[in-house]
């Protein structure tokens, strides 16, 4: 492989590592500190966590007694790659530490076939740790020396390249110098000029097909990036979160509805204990249209305002510090809770984390039109590139109301020995409050 018109030691370690089935690229400049005894720190905040894929978190039980929610800890699928292939580091893992706030690994040279020991137990400065993530949540790692051509050539190009918090992203590497964000702009800008493009969804195969329904606008961008669905994470074009919003027209580019950012149901209360059946007798609200049989569970709550006036409950978050923006409790919760103080439903930390991880650190916010029959999308020339996200951030946001719970429970049949109930729990924000999830927001014309 040659960069530049020479050979790239660089590029040959991420060539290598797609191989191996990696499509997202970094590497971490390792401090004297980064090493198997002083654990490897990935940063402030939990903005790590949105960049390597990891298990359930858990409560870390190795901390003393009285202090065990001082930290959490994550697995990660974790292999160390070298000449002679990949081989799997069992004992690898996230540690979080809520009190600072920040993320190390730790656990990566136990039970490791081939694992760089001398390298990873060194203190000296100017090691290089490669990351290369693969679609199915591996995470692939590749340890160099400070006197090896793959440091001095990344050092030559720390300057160019697209940073993730202490992560450099490499992909540009593979790109023959153009930038993820570059590239994504490019391929946006071919999008937004064909106009009209009727509505498709990419298969499994890899091949787009015809799709009908109204929902299509975010298929039908994924098909034109040439996207194709995957289980890990959501869309994903070099590294980019792709997001799509309807909009009314291209001069306000005023959002139709809020964004909706995770969907996760409860993991506790009355909700989870009992189940929503249960959950909608106690809190539920006849339909109002006066549908037979029928008990809905709606609203928005939001952190801040008084006991809801069809359902009797408010939201809370026990555990998170909003003054200074850190989790006080590992254990804490985003709760619904009633005017007796009773947990109606909730959703603990660790799942939430688990949930936004999922989110890429990197996203990109396209508005598009709909006409049918049959429909057709058109995307705007104004896009929105956020980066840096933090599950910090989007507890911070429902702290303050920018984000609530906005849920569509109901039951049919109520009054029937088979009652039929339908799940629905989401929490969004405005369009205008999204870049409070974010380290940076920039706004780019295409066009």
């Amino acid at each position: 492989m040659k960069a530049n018109g020479l050979t790239d030691p660089v590029v040959r370690i991420l060539d290598q590592m797609a191989a191996h089935g990696a499509t997202r690229f970094y590497a971490k400049q390792l401090a004297p500190n980064d090493n198997s005894k002083n654990q490897v720190y990935l940063g402030g905040g939990f903005g790590a966590l949105n960049i390597i894929p990891h298990g359930e978190i858990e409560e870390d039980g190795s901390q003393v007694a009285g202090s065990v929610r001082d930290r959490a800890k994550a697995p990660v699928d974790f292999w160390w790659m070298d000449e002679q292939g990949i081989a799997p580091a069992p004992d690898a893992q996230l540690i979080l530490y809520p009190k600072y706030p920040e993320v190390r690994m730790s656990g990566f040279l136990r039970g490791a076939a081939r694992a760089p020991a001398p390298l990873m137990r060194s203190r000296d400065e100017g090691r290089v740790l490669f990351f290369g993530v693969c679609q199915d949540g591996r995470v692939i790692g590749h340890v160099v020396g400070r006197e090896t051509p793959e440091a001095a050539t990344l050092a030559d190009k720390v300057d160019t390249l697209e940073a993730s918090g202490v992560f450099l992203d490499l992909q540009s590497l593979r790109q023959k110098g153009a930038s993820s964000r570059q590239m994504l702009l490019d391929a946006l800008r071919r999008i937004h000029a064909k106009g009209w493009v009727p509505s498709q969804k990419m298969g499994k195969n890899g091949l787009a097909a015809p799709y009908n329904a109204r929902n299509g606008g975010g298929y039908t961008l994924e098909a034109e990036l040439g996207i194709s669905p995957n289980g890990y994470a959501e869309p994903d074009y070099l590294g980019w979160e792709v997001k799509q919003y309807g909009v009314r027209d291209f001069v306000k580019y005023l959002a139709k509805s809020p964004v909706t950012l995770m969907t996760p149901e409860p993991t506790g209360g009355v909700y989870r204990d009992e189940g929503v059946e249960a959950f909608l007798r106690r809190y539920g609200y006849p339909d109002k249209s006066g549908k037979e049989g029928r008990i809905n569970f709606g609203g928005v709550y939001a952190s801040g305002r008084d006991f809801h006036n069809d359902t009797g409950l408010k939201l809370v978050l026990e555990g998170f510090d909003p003054d200074k923006g850190k989790i006080t409790d590992v254990e804490g919760q985003i709760a619904l809770i009633d005017r007796e103080d009773v947990v109606a439903a909730s959703w603990g930390f660790k799942g939430v984390i688990g949930h936004w991880n999922r989110k890429h650190a990197k996203a990109v916010y396209v508005p598009s039109l709909m006409r049918a029959p049959p429909p057709e999308y058109s995307y705007g020339s104004r896009v929105e590139l956020c980066e840096g996200t933090d599950v910090l951030l989007l507890l911070q946001a429902l702290a303050s109301g920018a984000v609530y719970y906005d849920p569509g429970i109901k039951m049919e049949k109520a009054d029937t020995p088979a009652p039929v109930t339908k799940r629905r729990s989401q929490f969004r924000v405005k369009h205008n409050d999204l870049s409070g999830l974010y380290q940076t927001s920039k706004r780019e014309r295409l066009a």
